[in-house]
């Protein structure tokens, strides 16, 4: 009886400094995975805050079916979102909405049909922390809406039907502002 007890309790001995020993080594290693994001060389502080007023647009037109369809821009990140630029000195957002709608799809035959909202965002550039708002507008695309050209920097520049818009769109923000114009597009009959 003496030995069954001794062997059970070496037995329960080395169970649990295996255990032990296999825990610490799993800690360790969980330790080094997050050791890398907190030995890694600091970045620079802040010494600057920046910010940037833009506007842009959520433009739409109306396909031979009738039925609403949303002008996208794909970065050169491979993003989708809207028409968008800084405000130049002078301008005003909807100007600005205007001439960016112009410059990065080619549309100049628009209309601005009403404000639809604002985002803000930030971050960092280098040194320093921009604060970004942009100012969105609804605007209906008129004349040939087919004559679309993006600028060199896009990757893609296209038009989605309503509910594509929203699954390609990269920003919630912008996709809640999509959601709006569309609840004002039918609500105005446009």
């Amino acid at each position: 009886l003496v030995p069954i007890i001794q062997v059970s309790l070496l037995t329960a001995y080395w169970e649990r400094r295996i255990s032990f020993l296999w825990r610490n080594k799993m800690a360790n290693k969980k330790v080094e995975h997050f050791r890398k994001y907190f030995h890694r060389t600091r970045r620079s502080s802040i010494q600057e805050i920046v910010r940037e007023p833009t506007a842009g647009g959520v433009i739409f037109r109306r396909n031979q079916k009738n039925e609403v369809e949303i002008l996208l821009i794909q970065d050169s990140k491979d993003r989708w979102t809207i028409p968008k630029g800084h405000i130049e000195e002078g301008e005003t957002a909807q100007e600005t909405a205007k001439r960016e709608i112009g410059e990065e799809a080619g549309l100049h035959d628009v209309e601005i049909i009403g404000w639809l909202g604002k985002i803000n965002f930030r971050y960092r550039r280098i040194d320093k922390l921009v604060l970004m708002t942009t100012q969105v507008f609804l605007v209906k695309a008129l004349g040939n809406t087919d004559a679309i050209q993006k600028e060199d920097w896009m990757n893609g520049l296209k038009w989605f039907s309503f509910y594509d818009a929203l699954d390609e769109i990269e920003y919630d923000d912008i996709g809640k502002l999509i959601i709006l114009a569309m609840k004002r597009i039918r609500q105005e009959n446009l």
